[in-house]
């Protein structure tokens, strides 16, 4: 038997007695479910291969419009998740993706971007770059959910706010610092931002120290925040006040009017949206758990959802009263190891060489010893794949597809852990420090769909396989909120976690690996910050140039192991077939003020 089809064999052994453990909490409809034996009619039917597996390339991201939009109509969107939504319903301030699924129905930015994420002309501003400066003018029917309108001052207030030494957000980085003044602003030693000029009502200047590749793809801040409410309120507690949590505003298609903390929004729509007035007269947001979205999505509870749980499609390909719809995903999932801690005062990452993952052996060894393929195709069915680099294929100009990352190798992980000095000293079978001390390393993974425990357990096991102890904190998954707040915070209980991270349109990875707040592993090193720097470089203009420089950067971090990425992630989402005028992604040319329904009622699954 070749080593290949033996860490299969191991797997499927794995993860049948993972299946069968975390079937024994749920009722016997789940557990019918996960085994219905139906899965080679389906998979014949709905596009998968001899194998069982899917491929994203296979779908389409807009939704295909059968029959007329009604005048009016409801509309109910899924939030799907296993947590309440945190309520921070302002860019702003928000840091939590579910919040910023709420906050797309009644707010947006001021610039909109093609496909290939360049921003256009197109949005509720234009803009024009003349050497370092960026005038951005504001259309005149932009108007704030109370009437008044979205003005100059506004844009320049929001940049005032993420700049003032007492903004709690995460916000505030190299974005904000490449503004001219905004370091003297922040530090206190100026009390206004000098590269930001107020020209007129409506039009607003701001100079950078450097202009970048990213400048134009993702780099530009493009919310303001409504200077005639917030004013008033001290920075210190804009996030928690009622004009973020109870009584948010904002100039999108719709208007927010009812809020039942952590579980649904309802909107209705605005009459004065500067697109053009939406089609439907309401929308509601709520949170659908991961366990009943099929439910939910088969009785026409929900319209469409935030997206599907991927190891669940291949159970409902076929759902007869909705259309999938599929995308590459702008994020990937990754495990991330605690390498120091965030200095708020001196806004810097402090690397810590004594910490307990410091060694890079140990590190490396912890990547080659998971299966990502193994995990991908049996518990995602190719809706997600193995992951190699952290910079993902939803940017294929910059992901490199040469670097094989770190492949599935137990016997190099053996190796790397006997090299650094990890021994089993007491026979146990489990590996001790390099100085002979017991070696646990406590593993924070978030909750979720019916997969979460199980992937989570995997990993473990697979860790234990080499000789590593490793145990979830506190005995248990987290949910959303809570992961995100210890992680943050670098709980010292926490040695590794497994995360997800959204990539945004902008490429530059210096928000989440760079000298930010963002970056929770807390390292950096010079060759990565120089690599960094180049990316974003009067050089880096030259696509070729910036290309080689990420690939370096690519293959730097494979060596170092700060992180390591799992698996690359598509969003599939089922859309009631009563819908029309929905797209998914980015650069559909569809808006949110055209989407509408055929008819009063949502179609039901017979």
């Amino acid at each position: 038997m070749t080593k290949t089809s033996l860490s299969k064999l191991l797997f499927a052994i794995m993860l049948v007695m993972l299946l069968a453990l975390a079937a024994c909490g749920g009722d016997d409809s789940e557990s019918e479910n996960a085994d219905s034996g139906n899965n080679d009619s389906t998979n014949e039917e709905s596009g998968a291969d001899e194998e069982g597996l899917f491929s994203i390339d296979d779908f389409s991201n807009i939704k295909t419009n059968e029959g007329e939009a009604i005048d009016g109509g409801s509309f109910t969107y899924g939030l799907v998740s296993d947590t309440a939504f945190e309520g921070t319903l302002n860019w702003n301030f928000y840091s939590g993706n579910p919040d910023a699924e709420i906050i797309q129905w009644f707010d947006e930015p001021l610039l909109t971007w093609d496909e290939t994420y360049v921003y256009t002309q197109d949005g509720a501003a234009t803009y024009e770059l003349d050497g370092n400066t960026v005038t951005f003018t504001i259309r005149d029917n932009v108007n704030w959910h109370d009437g008044e309108p979205v003005t100059a001052e506004d844009f320049a207030f929001a940049h005032e706010v993420i700049g003032h030494p007492d903004y709690d957000g995460i916000r505030y980085g190299t974005d904000f610092t490449n503004i001219e003044g905004m370091e003297a602003y922040h530090e206190g030693e100026a009390d206004s931002i000098s590269g930001i000029e107020v020209i007129d009502e409506k039009t607003i200047a701001i100079t950078y120290k450097e202009v970048t590749p990213s400048l134009l793809s993702g780099s530009l801040w493009t919310y303001p925040l409504a200077k005639h409410i917030f004013e008033d309120i001290p920075v210190a507690e804009m996030s928690s006040s009622d004009a973020v949590r109870k009584n948010p505003i904002g100039f999108g298609p719709f208007e927010v009017d009812e809020i039942v903390p952590g579980e649904s929004v309802t909107f209705t729509k605005n009459e004065d949206y500067w697109r053009g007035e939406p089609n439907l007269d309401e929308v509601t947001v709520k949170v659908v758990s991961p366990t009943t979205v099929v439910n939910e999505l088969e009785s026409g509870g929900v319209d469409t959802v935030s997206s599907f749980p991927t190891d669940q499609y291949p159970d409902n390909a076929d759902l007869e009263n909705v259309e999938f719809l599929g995308n590459v995903d702008r994020a990937f999932t990754y495990m991330g190891f605690k390498l120091g801690t965030w200095d708020a005062d001196a806004g810097e990452v402090v690397p810590d060489p004594n910490a307990k993952m410091a060694n890079k052996n140990l590190r490396q060894a912890m990547w080659h010893a998971v299966d990502n393929d193994a995990v991908a195709d049996n518990f995602y069915h190719g809706l997600r794949w193995n992951a190699t680099t952290l910079i993902p294929p939803s940017h294929p100009e910059f992901h490199d597809e040469s670097n094989p990352g770190r492949t599935y190798d137990v016997d190099k992980a053996n190796e790397l852990l006997d090299e650094a000095g990890y021994e089993d000293v007491d026979g146990d079978g489990m590996r001790e420090n390099p100085e002979g001390e017991e070696l646990v390393i406590n593993f924070a993974s978030m909750s979720g769909g019916d997969t979460a425990e199980p992937i989570a357990n995997y990993y473990i096991q697979s860790w234990e396989n080499v000789g590593l102890k490793v145990e979830l904190v506190d005995g248990r998954l987290m949910e959303f909120n809570s992961f995100y707040d210890r992680v943050e915070a670098d709980d010292p209980d926490i040695d590794i976690y497994q995360g997800a991270w959204g990539v945004g349109i902008d490429i530059d990875p210096r928000s989440l690996w760079g000298n930010s707040v963002s970056n929770y592993t807390r390292w950096t090193s010079e060759e990565s910050e120089r690599l960094l720097a180049e990316g974003v470089s009067d050089a880096a203009f030259d696509l070729e140039y910036r290309q080689e420089v990420y690939n370096e950067w690519q293959e730097l971090m494979v060596e170092e192991v700060p992180a390591f990425p799992t698996l690359y992630r598509s969003v599939v989402v089922p859309v009631n077939n009563r819908v029309v005028n929905y797209g998914i992604g980015d650069g559909t040319g569809i808006y949110l003020n055209e989407l509408g329904v055929t008819q009063e009622d949502p179609i039901v699954a017979e």
